[in-house]
């Protein structure tokens, strides 16, 4: 997909008494205007969206946030609140007139508390930091990431992420105790305890998760920390379909092992990364699909699995097991997006959608064929975690021209399935002209309603999730 320009040309200059009092919060260093310092942030990674911005902010702090945000407000000015820019839906691409709210100096880790398991964190630390200070003290960050280099914690909350460790501990909001953010007007909101059992009002930390930066800007969280498991087993399973895999992990689950992660990949897929790496594929003949599953055990974990593997001939076709980490068979998975990448003649598009598992393989099967029928250049790749519901469709060598109505098609087979168009990416502004396949009117008048009570001017990140033209 060709990129998607949100302005066609720079917005006229803005009243330098408006930049210098943002420079006077934040310092003049942290206020960037020049095109070329500010691209980085008006550009998202996969080259789908361009925008454009009056400046990029970098507050340090809470107290800077909030005034920065107060200005805003007060000049009418909208903002665009900004993490580690990973996003795939354009979420954190500025429209012009705009203002980029970078929280990248956010990135103090305050404490690591051990016994109550817990990490209280500025919105700017990346999910690799969180996870190497909780490793310090023997314990994990419960969101697993290929992106967790530079996403940060702000940009999970925002999405409610979920990513490849989701199936064992739950998504971003799950893992939520504590939030602090700066609301549309500039005044704080600080909902803070480490306390598991809290059932005082609203909760704030939840509708938060997901918001992506439409109600406030978050800077600060308290999340949950996770036991990690001692003894992990990883199987790369040959399947004959995605139905088998299900049964696969079922059985696994119900021997008494602990799925850790569940992966499914295809043939398509496992070339692709062999072509493009130096990995080499996993078995002599190959097999249409390919389950990766992680498991662990109080027990002995390898005897267990291999146990259900003796007894799941019926399900497997070829399958290998390694203790964890399994770097080598993890890799195949971990290598997809780049090497779709790379792979593909035009931009990928990207859709991330979850199907109900009783239906999951009925929507596969559905999805090829529509796909071979309609759009016959196009190569569909197909991998996810499908334990918990989720597949990345990915339509590479797909011409600009097409991209509307592709989506529109794949959207519409997924709701036809009773499924979600969003399983963690979020709406954005990509897949804001759809959510109506997601929600009633009523459902998104209620969210409309949260909306502008929140931010009555509609100054945070006008468009994204919920546009105008909605409702």
């Amino acid at each position: 997909m060709s990129p998607r320009t949100l302005v066609e040309a720079r917005e006229p200059a803005t009243d330098a008494r408006f930049l210098d009092a943002l420079a006077e919060i934040v310092g003049e260093a942290h206020v960037l205007t020049d095109p070329e310092l500010i691209e980085g942030y008006t550009r998202d990674w996969t080259g789908r969206w361009i925008g454009d911005a009056i400046a990029v902010v970098r507050p340090a702090d809470t107290a800077e946030v909030s005034a920065v945000v107060t200005t805003c407000f007060e000049a009418g000015i909208p903002i665009t609140p900004q993490g580690g820019n990973t996003g795939l839906v354009g979420g954190g691409i500025p429209s012009a007139g705009s203002v980029v709210l970078s929280t990248r100096r956010l990135d103090s880790i305050e404490t690591v508390d051990p016994i109550g398991r817990t990490i209280a964190a500025g919105a700017g630390v990346t999910v690799a930091r969180a996870d190497l200070a909780a490793s310090a003290h023997g314990l994990r960050f419960g969101i697993d990431l290929a992106s967790k280099e530079s996403a940060t914690l702000g940009g999970i909350v925002a999405t409610n992420a979920g990513g490849t460790r989701m199936v064992r501990y739950g998504n971003t909001r799950a893992q939520i105790l504590g939030i602090e953010a700066v609301l549309a007007d500039g005044s704080v909101l600080s909902r803070w305890t480490p306390l598991v059992k809290d059932n005082v009002g609203y909760d704030i930390p939840g509708l938060l998760a997901g918001s992506e930066g439409t109600l406030a800007i978050v800077t600060k969280v308290l999340m949950k920390l996770v036991t990690p498991a001692t003894d992990t087993q990883v199987v790369l399973a040959g399947v004959r379909d995605v139905d088998q895999a299900l049964h696969l992990c079922n059985r696994v689950r119900q021997s008494g092992l602990t799925v850790e992660a569940a992966e499914i990949m295809t043939d398509d897929g496992i070339s692709l990364v062999c072509a493009h790496t130096d990995a080499r594929r996993p078995f002599g003949t190959p097999s249409p699909m390919y389950t990766l599953i992680e498991v662990s055990s109080p027990r002995e974990t390898e005897e267990s699995l291999l146990e259900v593997l003796s007894a799941s001939a019926d399900l497997i076709e070829d399958a290998t097991v390694e203790p964890g980490p399994a770097r080598k068979l993890w890799t195949l998975r971990e290598s997809h997006t780049e090497s779709i990448s790379a792979s593909s003649t035009t931009p990928v598009v990207k859709l991330d959608i979850s199907v109900p598992l009783s239906v999951m393989g009925m929507f596969i099967e559905s999805l090829r064929e529509v796909l071979t029928e309609r759009f016959v250049h196009v190569r569909p790749m197909l991998f996810g975690h499908f334990a918990d519901g989720n597949i990345h469709v990915n339509l590479l060598d797909a011409e600009p021209s097409i991209a509307h109505e592709l989506t529109d098609t794949v959207f519409e087979l997924v709701s036809a399935h009773h499924g979600s168009i969003s399983a963690e990416h979020g709406i954005g502004r990509a897949k804001s002209p759809w959510i109506a396949l997601g929600r009633t009117e009523t459902d998104i008048a209620a969210m409309k309603l949260i909306k502008s009570s929140w931010d009555p001017r509609g100054i945070l990140n006008p468009g994204i999730l919920l546009p105008e033209t909605v409702g």
